[in-house]
């Protein structure tokens, strides 16, 4: 402030901090930043009184550097985020598009995380992506035919929502089929189709999911996947993961208990999902390409219709809820030896993770 004009400090785009100018409000043209900046000082003086943000004790003139340390430290994060959100998009191979929101704190985008689309091997593990025979079908959802080779129904309905119980696996049509991409026997392999946001919870989850849209009931939201590990490097990982309190880990025990999925550093938006003891989503096994059974892929399906803006959750026990629920399903993650515990907050909470 200076003879009762504002002044504000200007960081200039491509140039170094050398070069910052104090300019008055007439010579800005900037107003987003502008209501950005205005926001963010509101944001940190409501901490402050709130008793939530640090500024020196009996100090009432640090304040406004306070105020400004916070502003160029949320300036940064809204562009760290703003770059992780276009690497997501740049990476997703799927319809849906990928939002990130963190109104909460000044966390950042996660450091060690790489965004992959399907399951990525370890070494000395061999994924057989390529399927062995296809239909020859004319129309697949009457004559149902990959699924009944495989012994089970079609799983899916004239809406694309899924009418099996949990427990009960999908197959569908793979890439030797000679029905085309709008075949009703082709769901998962067609990726999310809905915008999700990857947001920061104000619960203390730390990230979650959200929808942006409307999901209806029984429909396909995303796979869950990552890294296939043995089950044996799964209980080493474990143990390191149990002392950090984050579970990642995804046993792949269908008919034999192999292999895990760990999500840890290599997944999809699914990497982000947070646990529920009433969750809005529901596991099932899905074989394409790949029949090993010892290798099924992860599909989350909703067990109701889900809002837009509702964030989206499954159970790490794999019991569902609602319709889908089933206690006789033996797909949990990988074995803890530490109990977490549980802050979804729903009034059936079990109050661990495990």
């Amino acid at each position: 402030m200076y003879w009762g004009v504002e002044y504000y400090l200007v960081k200039w785009k491509g140039w170094p901090e050398s070069t910052n100018t104090w300019e008055p409000l007439r010579n800005l043209r900037c107003p987003q930043l502008l209501q950005q900046f205005s926001n963010d000082k509101s944001t940190y003086l409501s901490l402050v009184k709130k008793g939530k943000a640090v500024t020196p004790k009996n100090s009432s003139k640090s304040l406004p550097s306070a105020v400004s340390e916070y502003i160029v430290r949320k300036a940064k994060q809204r562009i760290a985020l703003q770059r992780w959100q276009d690497y997501l998009n740049k990476k997703k191979n799927h319809k849906g598009m990928i939002f990130v929101e963190n109104t909460v704190d000044l966390e950042g985008p996660p450091l060690d995380f790489y965004y992959i689309n399907e399951y990525r091997p370890a070494p000395g593990i061999i994924l057989n992506n390529e399927a062995t025979f296809g239909c020859s079908c004319t129309d697949c959802f009457f004559e149902k035919c990959c699924p009944i080779e495989a012994g089970v129904v079609l799983a899916y309905n004239k809406n694309q929502q899924i009418k099996v119980k949990p427990g009960t696996p999908i197959y569908e049509c793979n890439s030797r089929c000679q029905c085309g991409p709008d075949c009703p026997n082709r769901i998962v392999q067609k990726g999310t189709q809905y915008s999700l946001c990857i947001f920061r919870t104000s619960n203390g989850c730390g990230w979650g999911v959200k929808t942006l849209v409307k999901i209806k009931k029984m429909s396909f939201v995303m796979e869950y996947v990552g890294e296939v590990i043995t089950s044996e490097e799964a209980e080493r990982r474990g143990q390191l993961y149990d002392n950090q309190g984050i579970t990642y880990l995804f046993d792949l025990d269908y008919e034999s208990d192999e292999f895990t999925v760990d999500a840890a550093r290599y997944g999809n938006v699914s990497h982000f999902v947070n646990h529920s003891c009433d969750p809005n989503l529901q596991v099932f096994n899905v074989f394409i390409d790949n029949l090993d059974t010892r290798l099924p892929r992860i599909a989350l399906f909703s067990t109701r219709t889900i809002k837009a803006g509702e964030e989206l959750t499954f159970d790490y026990q794999m019991k569902g809820s609602g319709e889908l629920s089933s206690d006789s399903i033996d797909h949990s993650p990988a074995k803890k030896r530490v109990r977490t515990e549980c802050k979804c907050g729903a009034e059936t909470c079990r109050g661990y993770l495990n």
